[in-house]
């Protein structure tokens, strides 16, 4: 016997490949789960001769019997195969008159009997949500969480007489997040990679190779059915065993506990790592102290004093409430609605009743679930109220939440009002006393207009490069793509969004360098000027093309004796993602998102994992300018975990990143792979820097060890290799070598640092190197160094073509430069140089204005410029015939 705890509503396919042997099959289950199974089945070719499910329910059909009485399959609804443990025979003989060859049970609530099991020439194959021999029963996903397993998975069958004993077939496993429940697991793993699975192990049997490899007694486990009854938390536990039980029941049967009194299901469980925040005490029945009611939820203590916290609550009644409003849930009146939104309620109205086909009449008072809605029917009125209303993004908890209709048509109006957008911002902040100033720096992920901490409550610390001491720890890896109206938004109040941004950041700029330097080490005065005055400028600029980005007219042929009209759209693309490095993580996060947001889009940004701070404080800034919620979403941690989910996300339509050629071939594989995104890639470089005896030396030299020492050295366009004509050679090296040394010496930055040393302090600084006589063939001549290190290597007086060959002999093409007096030998060089930027007589001149980006391995699309704007914009071509 199989029973499954989740319907949620999902459209799901398996490969087209076909199969050669096919097989008669009868499906006896029933759930969206044996509905899919069923459809991929007979996608796959093979012929499903009957259909064995339950009776219709108030009215409603299940799922299963819905889509095979669409396509004509023979449909059987029994309520039950046996009386008193004996088959009954009429139905076994109706069974056994479909002539199937495999009975495929995908879900099955019902007892089968023995007799219709072994009736087929293959026998009877189960699906079974665990790990097998662990967890069967009824409730293995249940267990598989409240026992704490770090692998989950399920097992494909062969039926006996046993419960769950069967010969294995086929198996998968899984890791166990720490933030996963019962719904989550399902949906993520157990529910496509199950259909998956089922229709494979089909096809293993009519192909004659699937396995029947017996059960091992050694760790077998077997556990009762879990129900509302028995789901009570027993609070005298440590902190992790009471959150594996409320996420084990989470959302059936559902975990609840006695608070204040009452019996409350508790909802949204994570592990409390970060500081408890402060909070209303509420009595929590059993436990070992009250619990707290905070901004983010309800936290609860263990018996080991470690806290969880809860983010839902849910009353007898059915009502869903935030944990946060436990306190304020009843405060809120009802609002009048104008004829418009009368009109809008009915037309949702007619939605309920289509969806409650068993209830007369939709009343205020209707309650979504008591009238027998499941959790497939949220999903399916989601799905259907959005071509109402496109601009209200209703989520899966707003249904939970609002349960009767009043409710929901109440909070249905205030968020297409906006009136749901007017809380204060909580902020939790890290202080520190540095520069003259007392720095508040967020550390919690910024997702949809507040900070939150992850929901596997995991953190990082972020490390001040020039002292090695923990600035702080910060929260990760919460993920959130959503769309909104920014992109229909007025464009001049768009812009005008954006230069409030800007002089937020000009208003803030000093703290923003403090920050900047003790999280990336970064010159204090370099910071202040570069890392955060060209973010400003950026924002800016881009702002000032909020209204400029236009389309144009075409003329076309005429499809005589009509006329045609021609023109084209420049359209946002939607939720862009980006992922920028740690060497300019103001600026980098300005010079892609600027852009991104001018154009419309919405956008999911990832700081590197060891700076973060900058952005989760240009966070609370645009609160500050009225950015609406949604529009920035600030997600920090690791490349591996977080830069892959949004390479993988089906609902992120771009990604813009910066860092290496080896992690750029990486996203866009994945971006290839998820959903075909659109890629901009700025990756590594070796740019080459050719310095001829006719340059004025003086300035070369100046400019030759800015080329490389700027920023220490950690600059993308860095001048990775310097090409020294031989005549003036040596003269150049010995008057880099007799600067450098008496600048150690002598000179000091103003770095956020107590020692006041240039490259030298007590922290994670190089001192500046220089190798010379660098021949073409040696690792320093060709691999990024990104770092204080100027490789020079020397060519012969007047071999222009020679140098030009060297210096395009890399697979990196970010930038380049030239160093002469002559302009004739400056273009012809400049324009033979394999480089998306080129500089004569100058380094390291970026502007807001003018497109940034590489060739070859060091990736494709700009930075920058009204170039900048197109990466993250479509053409649409229209043609209207008048």
């Amino acid at each position: 016997m199989l029973r499954a705890a989740n319907t949620i509503r999902r459209t799901f396919s398996t490969s087209s490949a076909y199969y050669q042997n096919k097989l008669k099959l009868a499906l006896i289950g029933q759930s969206l789960f044996g509905q899919e199974v069923y459809t991929n089945l007979r996608k796959q070719g093979h012929k499903v001769v009957g259909v064995f499910t339950v009776p219709d329910k108030d009215g409603k059909a299940d799922p299963l019997a819905v889509a095979a009485e669409k396509d004509g399959t023979p449909v059987f609804k029994f309520p039950r195969w046996r009386v008193k443990g004996k088959p009954i025979s009429e139905v076994v003989d109706t069974y056994k008159a479909v002539g199937a060859e495999l009975n495929v049970l995908p879900f099955c609530s019902q007892f089968i009997p023995m007799n219709v099991i072994d009736h087929p020439k293959h026998g009877s194959i189960i699906y079974h949500p665990s790990l097998l021999p662990k967890h069967r029963g009824a409730s293995a996903i249940n267990w598989t969480l409240i026992e704490g397993d770090k692998k989950a998975g399920f097992s494909i069958f062969w039926a006996d007489d046993g419960l769950d004993t069967g010969p294995i077939l086929l198996q998968k496993e899984c890791a166990v997040e720490p933030s996963d429940t019962v719904d989550t697991l399902y949906n993520r793993f157990l529910f496509p990679e199950g259909i998956n699975s089922m229709v494979e192990a089909v096809q293993l049997i009519a192909d004659g190779k699937a396995p029947r490899i017996p059960q091992p007694e050694e760790g077998a486990s077997y556990e009762g059915i879990q129900k509302k009854s028995n789901a009570k938390v027993n609070m005298a536990q440590p902190a992790e065993v009471i959150h594996n039980w409320i996420r084990g029941h989470d959302k059936v049967p559902g975990a609840w506990a006695v608070l204040d009194g009452q019996p409350v299901t508790l909802y949204g469980s994570s592990l409390l790592s970060s500081p408890v925040p402060a909070g209303q005490p509420l009595e929590v029945e059993g436990a070992s102290q009250p619990g707290l009611i905070t901004s983010s939820g309800l936290v609860l203590f263990g018996s080991d004093g470690k806290a969880l916290q809860v983010k839902s609550l849910q009353f007898e009644d059915g009502k869903m409430i935030p944990a946060a409003k436990y306190f304020s849930s009843g405060d809120t009146t009802s609002i009048e609605l104008t004829e418009e939104e009368k009109k809008m309620a009915e037309e949702i109205r007619v939605i309920w009743k289509g969806i409650l086909s068993n209830v007369p009449v939709i009343e205020d008072t209707t309650d979504f679930f008591k009238s027998g809605a499941a959790s497939m029917d949220v999903v399916r009125l989601i799905e259907e109220i959005k071509p109402k209303c496109a601009d209200v993004q209703l989520q899966n908890e707003d249904v939970y939440m609002a349960t009767s209709f009043h409710d929901f048509i109440q909070m249905f109006v205030r968020r297409l009002r906006g009136e749901d957008q007017e809380e204060e911002l909580v902020i939790n902040y890290a202080t520190k006393d540095i520069n003259n100033m007392t720095l508040k720096m967020p550390y919690q992920c910024f997702i949809n207009g507040k900070f939150e901490d992850a929901e596997n409550g995991k953190t990082y610390d972020t490390v001040n490069p020039t002292d090695g001491s923990v600035s702080l720890s910060y929260t990760h890896l919460l993920l959130y793509t959503h769309t909104g109206p920014w992109g229909k938004m007025n464009p001049r109040d768009r812009g005008r969004l954006l230069y409030k941004l800007a002089d937020l950041m000009e208003e803030h700029q000093e703290e923003l360098a403090t920050i900047e330097a003790i999280d990336s080490g970064a010159v204090y005065t370099l910071a202040l000027k570069t890392h955060v005055g060209m973010s400003i400028q950026t924002f800016r600029y881009f702002a000032g093309w909020c209204d400029k980005i236009q389309g144009t007219t075409i003329p076309i042929n005429q499809a005589r004796p009509n006329r045609n009209l021609t023109f084209t759209k420049k359209e946002p693309l939607g939720v862009c993602a980006i992922v920028i490095p740690w060497n300019y993580p103001l600026m980098m996060l300005a010079w892609k998102s600027a852009a991104c947001l001018a154009a419309g889009n919405t956008l999911v940004l990832k700081p590197a994992q060891v700076t973060p701070l900058t952005a989760l404080k240009f966070a609370e800034l645009t609160v500050k300018a009225g950015i609406p919620k949604g529009v920035i979403n600030i997600i920090p941690g690791s490349g591996g975990l977080v830069g892959q989910r949004l390479s993988d996300h089906p609902d992120i339509r771009k990604l813009g990143f910066t860092g290496s050629t080896p992690i750029g071939k990486q996203i866009m594989k994945s971006c290839a792979v998820s959903n075909l995104k659109k890629v901009s890639l700025e990756l590594g470089g070796k740019s080459p820097l050719i310095i001829f005896s006719d340059c004025d030396m003086d300035k070369a030299v100046r400019m030759g060890m800015s080329s490389v020492f700027f920023n220490k050295g950690e600059n993308c366009i860095a001048a990775g290799r310097l090409f020294v004509e031989e005549s003036i050679h040596d003269e150049f090296i010995c008057t880099c070598s007799f600067l450098l040394n008496k600048g150690l010496q002598n000179k000091c930055c103003h770095n956020v640092c107590p020692h006041h040393c240039r490259y030298m302090c007590a922290g994670y600084f190089m001192e500046p190197t220089v190798f010379t006589d660098v021949e073409d063939h040696m690792f320093i001549a060709k691999e990024e160094s990104f770092g204080p290190v100027m490789v020079v290597s020397r060519f012969k007086d007047g071999d222009v073509d020679g140098v030009l060959s060297r210096a395009n002999d890399t697979e990196f093409g970010l930038a380049s430069g030239v160093f002469t007096r002559d302009i004739n030998k400056a273009m012809y060089v400049s324009e033979r140089l394999e480089a998306g930027t080129v500089f004569v007589n100058t380094y390291n001149k970026t502007d807001v204005a003018a497109p940034f980006g590489g060739f070859k391995q060091s990736g494709f699309g700009k930075d920058l410029g009204e170039e900048a704007l197109h990466e993250y914009l479509r053409t649409k071509a229209v043609t209207v015939e008048y």
